[in-house]
């Protein structure tokens, strides 16, 4: 079997990046609830975040599995990529699916860092992960489309100039098959904010900077379709299998930052004359957590492997996402274990790695839909939902 690229170079050109952003930067922003422009901005003068765009559009054209190279290193050093990742897989839509006019378009000017494109409003507060149960609407007229409607758990609208926005453009009961009649907007924030969108902050457990919008009459451009009407359920999924492996991605990197730091910390402190790393009863579920990653690591490595060679990577990559967050979940209550008391300070920024990677086994993709993926499509089970 040969061993998967390591990217040693660009791993340490993000380590050196990252160490520009220690731990007093992000829990200063924690406290503020406040977001990341500065680093946000570092990564986007890097590349970073044009890693997939391909070099013709001005992006890095790097393959997937550098992508997930690069947001793991963010996550293993402490800083947090969620700030900006969807950057990295959103214009995947755009890219895939987008005339060759809107490529030149925006590509070129979100590859630069002029335009950021990090909001992607699905989920709709009456149909969570029901996507093809979503109400928000978009009716032709003349050469726009009017959009109605609402999305909630919209990261980084705030701080978005584009959002990817699918919406329902037949209605359900007039659509040939249960996935047509969806379609999928590429909005301009900078001329939506207060003619027709309205975003509302959600003070969350973590900084997120998550929002939920409303679309009252919003005009936009009949061009800023992306690809057939109707179709945009389609168009997605691909982009949700990058979205998966990156995130993946980040929860390695997470387990990764949480083992170092409890490794760190059962060598040095001394509890009855001795390291507490020397017990049993500390070393073990260290050791656990290891393995745990390691397993996840070599999964999200298949699927970043197989979305690069365009095969089909559905069951890999939903099993990535679901296996590298359960390893980050698990490393993160095996690491404020291992610190006790010191676990819940909030200088040691494990706290704050805790609420935040405890996100990644509730969203993108919730437990039992990755689980029910599996057993249906997998496995043959009969259909649950």
């Amino acid at each position: 079997m040969t061993r998967p690229e390591t990217f040693p170079e660009i791993r340490e050109a993000v380590r050196r990046l990252c160490a520009r952003f220690p731990g007093p930067y992000w829990r200063a922003l924690d406290r503020e609830r406040a977001y990341p422009t500065e680093f946000v901005t570092a990564l986007t003068k890097a590349g970073f975040l044009a890693a997939l765009i391909p070099e013709e559009y001005g992006g890095s054209g790097l393959s997937m599995p550098a992508a997930a190279a690069i947001m793991e290193e963010i996550q293993a050093a402490g800083c947090n990529g969620a700030a900006c990742h969807a950057q990295m897989y959103t214009m995947g839509t755009l890219l895939r699916h987008g005339s060759p006019a809107q490529k030149a378009r925006w590509l070129p000017a979100i590859a630069a860092g002029e335009l950021r494109l990090q909001a992607f409003g699905v989920t709709e507060p009456t149909s969570g992960s029901d996507t093809l149960n979503l109400r928000t609407t978009a009716v032709r007229d003349g050469d726009h489309y009017i959009i109605n409607g609402q999305k909630l758990w919209t990261s980084r609208a705030e701080h978005s100039d584009l959002l990817l926005l699918i919406a329902r453009t037949t209605p359900r009961e007039a659509a040939k098959t249960r996935t047509d009649g969806l379609s999928v907007f590429l909005v301009d924030m900078r001329l939506g904010q207060g003619t027709g969108i309205t975003i509302n902050p959600i003070r969350t457990m973590m900084n997120h900077a998550t929002t939920e919008l409303f679309f009252d009459d919003l005009r936009v451009p009949a061009e800023n379709l992306i690809g057939e009407e109707g179709q945009g359920f389609r168009y997605i999924l691909s982009g949700m299998n990058a979205e998966r492996i990156l995130i993946a991605a980040e929860c390695i990197g997470d387990a990764k930052w949480f083992i170092g730091k409890a490794t760190d910390y059962a060598k040095e402190r001394i509890v009855f004359g001795r390291p507490i790393g020397q017990n049993q009863g500390v070393q073990f579920p260290i050791a656990r957590c290891y393995m745990q990653m390691r397993a996840a690591e070599l999964m999200v490595h298949e699927a970043a492997r197989l979305y690069e060679a365009g095969e089909d990577c559905g069951e890999q990559a939903n099993m990535a996402k679901q296996l590298a967050a359960e390893a980050s979940w698990a490393a993160a209550d095996m690491c404020l274990q291992t610190h006790g008391g010191f676990g819940f300070a909030e200088e040691f920024d494990i706290e704050r790695k805790f609420r935040e990677t405890r996100l990644y086994s509730v969203a993108p993709i919730s437990t039992n839909l990755v689980l029910s993926y599996l057993a249906e499509h997998v496995l043959g089970l009969p259909r649950s939902y």
